[in-house]
């Protein structure tokens, strides 16, 4: 199968939304695009009972329904001082205030503890980095299931630079670090068979890493720079690629127009 070399000349632009001429409580066949879309249910549905699912198969429907996901590098390190790299796609924010993030570590086959579940557990802080075009190969290596004194770090490439706080080290080529404090850790558990095989961990931002040339006057993130991966299923990685921007509607601004919607909807 041919595969298409990398498009470094692609860049996000800022397009208008997929239908710019919508109005509250129009239906989604009044496009052409909507109506192919829905044209696709005359299929069918096929329903799974997770009961039923295999671990393999639940995994393939979550990792490929369940996207575009947010890749990270979590960097640890043990009581003992060995340093950890692993990437994450199970990863996601929280809340702003407190910052707290989130990423769910599953467990080897065996049933035991990653290296990175262990260290996140020892009070010693770890960072959280973003992962962008430039170094997604290097961030792959440090997913290699070795065993825990291999150096992921000399695998992957990357550089190590020191934090505010913590012991363990952020990732020099990461545009976006975060340097953070273990908030909260819960053993997920089968609620049928009481299998303990993933932990979800709740990270709290202390310190954020940001490259200066990565801002905006606003004192946001450049996409366009900033360039981050995305999970997509099974060993598939995605590019962030061309955005739209669509307000959130205000009630006290837009009343009227919701008024007027539904009084049409309502008509015969």
């Amino acid at each position: 199968m041919y595969i298409a070399p990398f498009d470094t000349t692609s860049y996000s632009t800022t397009t208008q939304s997929p239908n710019p001429s919508w109005t509250y409580g129009q239906k989604v066949d009044a496009t052409p695009a909507g109506k192919d879309w829905l044209a696709g249910e005359s299929a069918g549905w096929k329903v799974y009972s997770t009961a039923e699912m295999d671990k393999s198969n639940l995994n393939k429907l979550l990792n490929s329904g369940v996207l575009p996901r947010p890749m990270s590098l979590v960097s640890t390190i043990s009581e003992d001082g060995v340093e950890n790299l692993a990437p994450f796609s199970w990863f996601n924010t929280v809340t702003n205030y407190p910052p707290v993030i989130s990423f769910a570590i599953n467990h080897n086959a065996t049933g035991s503890l990653k290296d990175t579940t262990a260290n996140l557990k020892n009070g010693q802080g770890f960072a959280v980095n973003i992962i962008s075009e430039a170094f997604v190969e290097n961030a792959n290596a440090s997913g290699v299931d070795a065993s825990p004194e291999f150096d992921e770090w000399a695998l992957s490439g990357l550089t190590k630079e020191k934090c505010v706080q913590i012991r363990a080290s952020r990732v020099k080529e990461s545009a976006f670090s975060m340097e953070c404090e273990l908030y909260k850790s819960i053993d997920i558990t089968h609620p049928v068979t009481g299998e303990h095989n993933s932990t979800l961990i709740l990270a709290h931002v202390k310190y954020f890493h940001v490259r200066k040339d990565m801002l905006t006057s606003r004192g946001a993130v450049d996409l366009t720079k900033f360039k981050p991966v995305a999970r997509v299923g099974d060993i598939s990685y995605a590019r962030v690629g061309d955005t739209y921007k669509i307000p959130v509607p205000s009630w006290a601004q837009e009343e009227g127009k919701f008024q007027e919607a539904l009084k049409t909807l309502a008509s015969p």
